[in-house]
């Protein structure tokens, strides 16, 4: 961790992009198992894979919202306001 804040920012504003990737992911899916069931289990495993990418991103969030109060004691987790 180095403290930077504005990286930290980033990460914030950036996680609402990956939920909505996740979302995005499992919609396309859901078509491609209609058109193609014969890839099910594969689609299966693309649905975790974007899953647990979607869980790192929040990881990574918890992180940031650390770094934040670490280098300037502004707690920022459970706001729902953009991240400033």
């Amino acid at each position: 961790v180095n403290m930077n804040c504005a990286q930290a920012q980033k990460v914030l504003r950036d996680d609402d992009q990956v939920d909505a990737i996740n979302r995005q992911m499992y919609d396309q899916v859901k078509v491609a198992i209609q058109q193609h069931p014969e890839f099910i289990e594969s689609l299966i495993h693309l649905l975790s894979v974007s899953r647990h990418l979607e869980r790192i991103a929040d990881h990574a969030v918890n992180i940031a919202e650390e770094v934040i109060y670490m280098a300037e004691g502004r707690i920022i987790r459970h706001k729902t306001e953009d991240y400033q």
